[in-house]
């Protein structure tokens, strides 16, 4: 029952939507892809729907060509950002519409539905409609009514997008227990959040520009991106990436910042690199050996973070502190980088090493 796809492409005139996707997809897993607005992520789910035709490559689910099957006669399943429900059906309606024409008695498919329902935490609000229901609430009827139909493929594009941040964070949760049960089903996820990745997904598929650049176990890719691209995307907010420079056992970084090459960049030839940073492991202050004076752009207060954007003369930085703090745009502040966390890339944005190889 996989899903493969050979050198799968879409061209519209001169534009490539999708180019060279090769993977294949087994049920009984999570599948996230994972990529910035306008990645290829939607074009990939809706041209697996049938709602979208790829000009390159083939497909086949089952060992059998798939793109000859009409969209309607395709087992797929799609729960899209917004909350498309029927307004006029009740929670219990809307998740009993896709079993009407399924063969099953009126009663046994009424309690598959309401199981359904209580696994989505629903059972209190079996008789409300859509509009009073919350945003999470109206999601959670979406997902239902699609797992009920058990496809042989889930789709879903990015379904936590428009909730709130505790929503999101509490419905990941739910959902990863849910999308694991769907044993014969072909589960696939996108979203633009790493976070969101990491708890969902068995797989990763990293997209930009509708191209996969890189995929595999997601703690994997988050810990060994194979490019600048790659980090910058599985991590939130980006990774900063600096020039850097490795020279008779120094590490440097622009033209102040120098430190003993760490550990694990001891045998990188000497040379000119690319270093990058997490956000959350650069620290404000110089209390270090690596240390940088930048200038606040903005400031930002996420939940119990601060997110500082800074421009230095080594290039534009993120630092991520715990705790609210207040930052006035073009105040002077230190910041302190470790070398030991570097990840070092080529001139070509190829990584060289990472932290803990």
């Amino acid at each position: 029952m996989s899903l493969e796809l050979k050198d799968l492409g879409i061209t519209d005139g001169t534009d490539m939507i999708l180019e060279g996707i090769t993977y294949t997809f087994e049920p009984g897993r999570v599948y996230v892809l994972m990529g910035r607005t306008s990645s290829g992520k939607t074009s990939l789910m809706r041209t697996i729907a049938g709602l979208l035709d790829f000009t390159e490559g083939d497909m086949y689910f089952n060992g059998e060509d798939f793109d000859v099957l009409p969209t309607w006669k395709r087992s797929t399943s799609m729960v899209y950002q917004q909350f498309i429900n029927y307004p006029n059906r009740t929670v219990l309606g809307n998740v009993l519409f896709p079993l009407l024409r399924s063969g099953l008695s009126k009663e046994e498919a009424k309690s598959k539905a309401l199981e359904m329902i209580d696994k989505v935490g629903l059972s209190n609000f079996v008789d409300r409609k859509p509009g009073q229901l919350s945003g999470g609430q109206q999601q959670r009827v979406a997902i239902a009514r699609a797992l009920i139909r058990n496809a042989d493929i889930l789709l879903l594009d990015e379904p936590l997008m428009n909730l709130d941040y505790k929503l999101r964070e509490q419905l990941r949760e739910d959902f990863r227990d849910l999308f694991t049960a769907s044993k014969n089903s072909v589960t696939i996820y996108a979203t633009t959040e790493p976070a969101e990745a990491l708890l969902i997904g068995d797989e990763l598929l990293v997209m930009h520009e509708g191209r996969v650049i890189q995929s595999g176990v997601p703690a994997e890719v988050f810990e060994n991106p194979n490019s600048v691209a790659v980090a910058q995307i599985v991590n939130e907010p980006p990774m900063s990436v600096l020039t850097a420079e490795i020279s008779n056992g120094t590490f440097s970084i622009g033209h102040r910042m120098k430190s003993q090459v760490p550990v694990h960049l001891v045998g990188v030839p000497d040379g000119e690199y690319q270093a990058g940073f997490r956000a959350s492991e650069l620290t404000i202050g110089s209390e270090g050996d690596m240390t940088e004076e930048g200038e606040v752009d903005v400031a930002e207060v996420a939940g119990s973070e601060t997110l500082v954007y800074l421009n230095t003369p080594t290039g534009y930085t993120i630092v991520q502190e715990k705790g609210i703090h207040q930052y006035i745009s073009g105040d002077k502040v230190g910041i302190t980088i470790p070398p030991e966390r570097a990840f070092l890339f080529d001139l070509s944005g190829n990584l060289v090493v990472a932290p803990g190889n």
